[in-house]
């Protein structure tokens, strides 16, 4: 094991300045899937399991879902709700039982409700409630990808460490070319944000600047004029 007392957001920075993996890169069509962007996990200014990294990551989704509608391509939101009695969280809710615990993120909560900054367009994105990190874990929307024909899936969202990897790693291992649009996600600390970034981007997943994910899907647009 190498050591270093670097933090893990200079090894990040190290790793994307000296690329040493042929990038995974584009498709020919994307999903765009926004993890949990709720406000049990947004709102700051409201619940202490929120967290924040760069403060305009919800205004770039926006942005990338506009993109993808005038594309015609899916657009697609999760969000985590469990019953009253929480069975549905089955393990992972055993953890801790407080106020802020996952297990009492209710169906119906303001926790649960979507952040009011994101935009919906409840006619035609896709709404999904996921119980596990995975935003394929027992939800349609590897049903939606093949409907779509998609080869590429791009995830924003929270948290990096979490429902972000997980969401990644699955998304790979369904055979797809998996992008991370770095000021897109988030998470409670630097040290677990960074880190898990370094490794996504070593493994799993292309970590790009959001503006290179605007460009590709304006060229995009630019060639169903």
């Amino acid at each position: 094991m190498q050591t270093t007392d670097k933090t893990a957001k200079e090894i990040f920075s190290d790793v994307m300045a000296n690329p040493q993996r042929v990038p995974f890169g584009f498709g020919k069509k994307a999903v765009l899937v926004n993890v949990d962007p709720q406000k049990a996990y947004t709102r700051t200014d409201l619940y202490k399991t929120a967290y924040e990294t760069d403060p305009r990551q919800l205004e770039y989704v926006n942005e990338l879902a506009k993109r993808f509608r005038r594309l015609g391509w899916p657009v697609v939101w999760t969000h985590v709700a469990f019953l009253g009695s929480a069975e549905d969280a089955g393990v992972w809710g055993t953890r801790t039982d407080t106020p802020d615990s996952l297990q009492n993120i209710k169906y119906g909560s303001d926790r649960a409700a979507f952040d009011e900054r994101v935009d919906i367009d409840y006619s035609r994105d896709v709404v999904y409630t996921k119980r596990m990190p995975s935003a394929f874990f027992e939800t349609p929307l590897q049903s939606l990808l093949v409907w779509h024909q998609v080869d590429t899936v791009i995830i924003t969202g929270g948290s990096t460490s979490g429902c972000i990897r997980a969401t990644a790693v699955e998304s790979l291992s369904r055979g797809y070319r998996t992008i991370v649009p770095e000021e897109c996600v988030a998470d409670k600390h630097e040290s677990y944000h960074y880190a898990n970034l370094t490794d996504l981007h070593l493994k799993y997943a292309d970590v790009v600047k959001v503006q290179g994910v605007m460009e590709w899907l304006d060229n995009q647009a630019g060639e169903h004029v």
